[in-house]
């Protein structure tokens, strides 16, 4: 960056960081701390668990923006400072090192911006991530392992907890489905724009005779539910199956009935529960999972536009939003926003979040273009 302009380029992420501020709502924030902050002081806290969890996970948000914020304006204070003195005492080192915090920040910024577009009525929620196998037989089923060992990759980069709650394997390799929570702030908003149909190409490791084998997988991605949130369900619309674990292994949660699938009659929607040694717990785990299905398919259904919330999920030839090519040549690509990446085993590695960013930002255009 020999040459770089740093007054006009601090001046730009000065403006971009004041825009941010005035979507985030800076006052409103502070305001609300203010106030939950209080609510956690109160002694009589801990007497309902439930409104106790919300309000400390609540604040916790919170503070957490507001601190990166603040952080992240900081920097760009200390950058000026750091920039002029060094340029009155024609100190060429502090200069070199001031164009490598200039990108630092930058990409930070641009990072904080994508936050502020994730503003839909679900964004802030935790996600719930399905992965099922599609067409293509057992590399598809390896694929869909693949994407799952992606996402939960990505999680951990990002300090994410995550909770398996059911895994189907296949028989020869791979996976059947897979249903994972991912628990943070914004997981969902952000997550979402990674629904779809995704497409494998490459040599089948399973083909003796190294054949190059097209496989797809779908992933869902839904908000996790809170107490507030309208969904009821009669009993007389579940079905309750339990069945024994799967899977590798030999622990006591693979020799007991204890997994549970719970079938929605109404619609035919199906989720499988088997994390927990428990019944009971599975079933609450399940019930969980169900819920936020129905009511991403209600809310989808409201708007007259189920692909959108839920992501096409035919996984097969002619639907696909995502191509991870692996032969003749290597190439991920998406194919909505034209973002691609040249090094797929990084992409596999975890390494999605310029696919994520690209994807928030061709959903906020479409949005507006249909405004």
């Amino acid at each position: 960056m020999a040459g770089t302009d740093f007054d006009a380029e601090i001046k730009t992420l000065q403006a971009t960081m004041k825009t941010i501020g005035q979507v985030l709502d800076l006052d409103a924030m502070r305001t609300e701390i203010a106030d939950l902050g209080e609510q956690v002081a109160a002694p009589d806290l801990w007497d309902n668990q439930d409104n106790a969890t919300r309000v400390t996970g609540r604040l916790s948000t919170l503070q957490g923006e507001l601190d990166k914020f603040t952080g992240l304006d900081g920097r760009i204070e200390d950058l000026a400072i750091m920039v002029e003195m060094a340029t009155e005492e024609g100190d060429s080192a502090t200069l070199e090192d001031s164009e490598r915090e200039l990108l630092r920040i930058k990409k930070s910024v641009e990072s904080l911006e994508i936050r502020t577009l994730l503003n839909g009525e679900y964004d802030v929620r935790e996600a719930l991530v399905s992965i099922r196998s599609g067409a293509g037989g057992v590399d598809a089923a390896d694929f869909a392992e693949m994407l799952m060992r992606m996402y939960t990759r990505w999680a951990e980069q990002h300090n994410y907890p995550v909770e398996v709650y059911e895994t189907s394997y296949a028989e020869e390799a791979g996976l059947k489905s897979a249903t994972f929570a991912i628990h943070a702030p914004y997981a969902y908003g952000t997550l979402s724009v990674e629904a779809g149909t995704h497409r494998l190409v490459r040599i089948s490791p399973f083909d003796n005779q190294g054949r190059r084998q097209t496989s797809f997988a779908a992933v869902e991605v839904v908000p996790v539910l809170e107490q507030t949130d309208e969904i009821d369900i009669p009993d007389e619309e579940i079905r309750t199956d339990v069945y024994r674990s799967g899977g590798p292994g030999g622990q006591s949660v693979n020799t007991t009935d204890s997994a549970v699938r719970l079938t929605h009659i109404p619609t035919g929607t199906v989720v499988s529960c088997q994390n927990e040694k428990s019944q009971l717990q599975n079933k609450a785990s399940a019930m969980v999972v169900l819920k936020a299905k129905l009511l991403a398919l209600k809310k989808a259904e409201e708007k007259a536009h189920l692909d959108g919330m839920r992501g096409d999920v035919q996984a097969s030839w002619g639907d696909q939003m995502r191509n991870y090519v692996l032969n003749p040549y290597q190439i991920v690509k998406d194919l909505r926003t034209g973002y691609e990446s040249g090094n797929p085993s990084s992409v596999f590695d975890g390494d999605i979040d310029p696919f994520i960013e690209a994807g928030i930002r061709w959903r906020r255009g479409a949005e507006r273009a249909e405004a």
